[in-house]
């Protein structure tokens, strides 16, 4: 039973990670836009990816 709480534990992280991109990679990419300034898309990618590392630390990382 232990290799299916380990699989749905590799698909959050997944999880985690994909949505985290597509939104704030999204709003940054839609900032971008609005201010005329490229760089914001790069921005909104590191904010999501940080902020999902962040998330799967305090899910996983303290058990």
């Amino acid at each position: 039973m232990a290799r299916g709480n380990e699989a749905d534990a590799y698909w959050s992280i997944f999880g985690y990670l994909v949505s985290g991109l597509l939104f704030w990679g999204g709003v940054g990419y839609f900032a971008a836009r609005f201010f005329d300034k490229p760089y914001l898309t790069l921005i909104g990618l590191l904010v999501g990816i940080t902020g999902a590392i962040y998330l799967i630390w305090l899910r996983f990382g303290r058990q």
